[in-house]
C-alpha cells in the first residue's frame, strides 16, 4: 500500500523525521482524504466484548472518573447513550485486516517500533481527561469530530486517588477540530486532551518507547539462556574465620572473576532485540490449522496464491537472522532477502521462487499459525 501524498501534510518523509518526529505537534488536515474510519460504533462495542480484545472503558460522571477493563458484555454498554463515556480496544489491527492496510501508511517508522492501532469511540462530551503518553502517536480521525487541545507544559503531576493518569494542572497551548481525514502527530510526553464534539472515533497509532531499565533487565534475562560459565566455587586453602557470618574477601574475588568471564558483543544485542520486540504480548495466541495443508501442497499453494503474515504476528530482521514472534532464525543469503520481504510487507507474492531453506522455515510458521497461503482470489471473490 502507497503512503497517500498528502499524510505527512506536503512533508517528505526526511522532512518530517528530520523536523518532527520526537520533536514537536503536527496537525495535518486531511492526512487521508475521504477517510472515514473501518469500523462502526457498533462494530468497535462488538470487538471491545471479544474475549481476545483488549479494551477499556473510561466513565465520567459528577466530576469523577471511572474505568472499567475487559472482558465485557454487550449489556455493559447500554443505557450510557447520554453520559460521557469512551471504549478504547487496542490491537484492532490483530482483528481487522483492514487496520492492518492502514498501518502501512506508517511504514516509514520501523516495525521494530510500531506498538498496535487502537480505536476509541466516544459520543459528545467523552473523552480520558487530558494526560501524556511516553510514545509517539498518529492521532487519526475517524468519522463525527474531536477537539484536541496541547500542551507541551513540563509539569506532569498526576491527580491523586485517580484510576487514570490524569494531569493535574493542564495548561492548553493550542487547540483544533478534527474532522473526518485529519490528523495529529504528538511526540512523546506532550500533554493532550480530546473531547468528543459529538459522536466519533479515533484511530491511534502508536510506537513504542521502551525504557531502558526494560531493556536491561529483560537483556539480563535473554542472556541466562545464552551464557555457559564453567567450573565450580572451591575453597582448598580455606582458612579460619573469626566471624563466620562475614561474607570473605578471597569468596568474592574467586566470584567475581567467575562472573567477569560473562561477556557480550552486538551481535548479542541484535539478538535479543530481535527476540524481545517481535515477542507476542501475553494475551496473544496462535492457533495450528485446523485441517494442515501437507508439504507438497502448501509449496503448491505458496507457489500459486502467496503467503501472508497471521495478523497478530511480528517478524523483525537483522544481519543474517529473521525473527518471528520472539524466535530467531539464522539463515543463508537467499533465504533472508525473500523472507525479509515478507517481513517488510506481510506478505510474499505467488510466483515467487523460495530456496528450499525458506519454503521449509515457512511450511514450520504455517504450521505453527503464525502465517498462511492467501486467499485464493477466484474463490474470493464468487
Amino acid at each position: 500500500m502507497n503512503k497517500p501524498s498528502t499524510l505527512l501534510g506536503g512533508l517528505s518523509v526526511n522532512e518530517f523525521l528530520r523536523d518532527y518526529w520526537q520533536k514537536k505537534p503536527l496537525l495535518i488536515r486531511q492526512a487521508i482524504p475521504h477517510f472515514n474510519g473501518l469500523l462502526n460504533p457498533q462494530q468497535l462495542l462488538e470487538l471491545a466484548c471479544d474475549p481476545d480484545a483488549q479494551a477499556r472503558a473510561v466513565v465520567h460522571r459528577r466530576n469523577k472518573w471511572e474505568l472499567y477493563q475487559a472482558p465485557f458484555e454487550p449489556e455493559d454498554f447500554a443505557g450510557m447513550e447520554k453520559m460521557k463515556w469512551t471504549v478504547l480496544v487496542q490491537g484492532v489491527n490483530h482483528h481487522l485486516p483492514q487496520a492492518a492496510e492502514l498501518l502501512k501508511h506508517f511504514n516509514f517508522v520501523p516495525h521494530a517500533r510500531l506498538d498496535d492501532l487502537m480505536v476509541s469511540y466516544a459520543p459528545k462530551g467523552g473523552g480520558v481527561g487530558p494526560h501524556f503518553d511516553s510514545y509517539d502517536v498518529f492521532l487519526l480521525q475517524g468519522s463525527g469530530h474531536r477537539r484536541w487541545q496541547i500542551s507541551t507544559q513540563a509539569d506532569h503531576t498526576l491527580i491523586e486517588g485517580v484510576p487514570l493518569r490524569i494531569l493535574k494542572d493542564f495548561k492548553v497551548e493550542q487547540e483544533w477540530l478534527l474532522a473526518p481525514g485529519d490528523m495529529l502527530y504528538l511526540p512523546p510526553h506532550c500533554a493532550h486532551n480530546g473531547v468528543a464534539e459529538d459522536e466519533c472515533m479515533t484511530y491511534s497509532i502508536g510506537f513504542r518507547t521502551p525504557a531502558y531499565q526494560e531493556l536491561a533487565e529483560q537483556f539480563l534475562v535473554h542472556l541466562q539462556d545464552h551464557i555457559c560459565v564453567d567450573g565450580m566455587y572451591a575453597d582448598p586453602g580455606l582458612k579460619a574465620q573469626r566471624h563466620p557470618s562475614e561474607i570473605s574477601a578471597a569468596m568474592l574475588d574467586q566470584v567475581e572473576q567467575a562472573i567477569s568471564r560473562i561477556q557480550w558483543n552486538r551481535r548479542d544485542i541484535a539478538a535479543f532485540l530481535g527476540s524481545y520486540l517481535s515477542e507476542p504480548k501475553p494475551h496473544i495466541f496462535f492457533d495450528a490449522p485446523a485441517r494442515p495443508l501437507s508439504r507438497e501442497r502448501f509449496a503448491q499453494a505458496v507457489l500459486t496464491r502467496g503467503v501472508a503474515l497471521n495478523l497478530k504476528t511480528q517478524m523483525l530482521c537483522h544481519g543474517s537472522s529473521v525473527f518471528i514472534n520472539g524466535t530467531a532464525h539464522k539463515l543463508g543469503a537467499a533465504s533472508y532477502r525473500t523472507l525479509r520481504v515478507l517481513a517488510d510487507e506481510r506478505c510474499l507474492a505467488p510466483g515467487a521462487g523460495l530456496p528450499q531453506e525458506a519454503l521449509d522455515l515457512l511450511y514450520q510458521w504455517y504450521s505453527d499459525g503464525y502465517i498462511a497461503p492467501m486467499a485464493n482470489k477466484r474463490k474470493a471473490s464468487s
